[in-house]
Formats: C-alpha cells, structure tokens, sequence
C-alpha cells in the first residue's frame, strides 16, 4: 500500500533511539523528509546519519530538550524554516523515573509534569500554526500502556500520560475543522532501551535475573514475545498517514494483545 506520504514533513521528538527511531525511520523509507530531535547531540547525528543513509532520506538532526520551552520552540521554528514547513508532528519523550508514591518528591511530580505533559502541549502550540499554512497535517503522540491500565512502580508515567492521552482526545474535536487529525499510539512491551531498564529494576525488586524477568513479561503477552522498533515505527507512519485520512481522537495500540481492557 502506498501510504501517500511522499515529500511530506515530519518532526520526531526524541528519536535518536528506541520507539521514536524506529518512528523516524520508518516515514524516512516512505519518502518523508524528518527532523529528528533528542537531547544528545552525538547520538542524533548518528541517527540522521545512519537513517538518511539507509533509507536515502532527508534527515537532519536537532539537539532538543523535550522539558524546556524555549528548546522546543527553537526545534520547531529551526525545522519549519529548514524544511519550508510542517505536515506531521510525532511527540514523544523519555518516560519519567519509576517510582511509588512515597519514592517521588515535589521536584519529581514537577519535572515529569514538564517532560511528559507539558511537552505535548508545547510541541502542539509551536507546530499547529505551521500545520494551518498548509491546508492540515497530523499529530501522532506516544504515550503508555498504562493509559489503559496503570502500571505498578509507574505512577509519573501512569499520572502524565493518561493527561496527553486526553489532551489529544480534545485536540481531535478542536483542530478537525482544520484538517488536522490528532491520534494517540500506545506501545506495549517494545524492546527499547527502556523497557529493558525497567526490566532490570524489576527483576532487582523481585530478586530473579533479568532474563527471568523478560521471560515472565514475555509470557504475559498473547503473542509471546516484546514487539521491535521497526514493528511499531510501521503502525505509527501508517497514522499519520493520508491512508488513515479517516482516524482522528483515537488511541491505537501496538502490544500484541497485552492489554486486556476492552475500551
């Protein structure tokens, strides 16, 4: 299927790795130009380096702090002026620290509120204007399986992400009279660096190896095994894509089956 993507541009947000590369990559091989953005300036060199290569894209890299303002505004007015505008938004960011209740400080609630949920809002008021100079677009925010159901030791992530989700339910309604649609993608057990890190304090608290742990998660999923990049990068361009010209305030997963709940 021709995804009709071709000659578009994109904005990936933390994408030097794990889900947000295998975003950007997946839309470079469809013959999308793509800014891509993380914090590290090494690792996302190589990233637009190894994707434009591979995939014989257009792909440039920005040093981007997803918690800051005025970070954000620069990546989005550099990558608008840059690429001469703006049809798709990918938000993503690092996942806030694990954590119950009485392991969080003010200062953690805080600065997962500004990497999680502000981002969001931020990247969505810096990117609609340029949206609206070209007749529409589409904004495609990654969020969490505990969207659906809250995650133990998670809480920040369980807090802040379930307020994107809504965030973009709301968008969808708002920005649909500009022909901008707005969706949600939820990854469930990805094998990113992430989920690995998260495997490993588990299986500390539980007292077992690491491969034990990814065994017992692995067993949890119907499809018996975590999901690649390269899997989820391939539903999340199909999205944002005029193929799902009719899909708009949804939120989609990719798990293989791991969430059970039926809404």
């Amino acid at each position: 299927m021709d995804l009709g993507l071709k000659n578009k541009v994109a904005l990936v947000a933390a994408s030097s790795k794990g889900i947000g590369y295998g975003i950007a990559e997946a839309l470079a091989w469809e013959g999308v130009s793509v800014s891509i953005a993380s914090r590290d300036e090494r690792s996302i060199h190589v990233a637009a380096e190894r994707i434009g290569r591979e995939a014989n894209a257009d792909i440039r890299p920005y040093v981007m702090d997803a918690s800051d303002k005025d970070s954000i505004e620069r990546w989005v007015s550099q990558s608008a002026h840059d690429f001469g505008g703006i049809d798709i938004l990918v938000i993503n960011a690092g996942g806030p620290p694990a954590g119950k209740f009485s392991d969080l400080t003010e200062e953690h609630w805080h600065h997962a509120f500004q990497l999680t949920l502000m981002s969001a809002v931020r990247m969505v008021h810096a990117s609609v204007p340029e949206m609206r100079k070209r007749g529409g677009g589409s904004i495609l925010a990654v969020t969490s399986s505990s969207v659906k159901e809250p995650i133990e030791n998670l809480l920040l992530s369980n807090v802040f992400r379930s307020g994107v989700t809504s965030l973009i339910k709301s968008l969808a309604h708002e920005f649909a009279k500009d022909n901008i649609r707005v969706n949600n993608i939820v990854p469930g057990r990805i094998d990113t660096d992430r989920v690995r890190s998260l495997d490993r304090i588990n299986a500390d608290r539980n007292g077992i190896s690491e491969e034990t742990q990814r065994s017992k998660s692995e067993a949890s999923i119907p499809m018996g095994r975590y999901g690649s990049i390269e899997e989820f990068g391939r539903a999340a361009a199909f999205l944002v894509s005029p193929a799902a010209s009719y899909t708009t305030g949804e939120t989609f997963q990719v798990d293989g089956g791991l969430i059970k709940t039926v809404w």
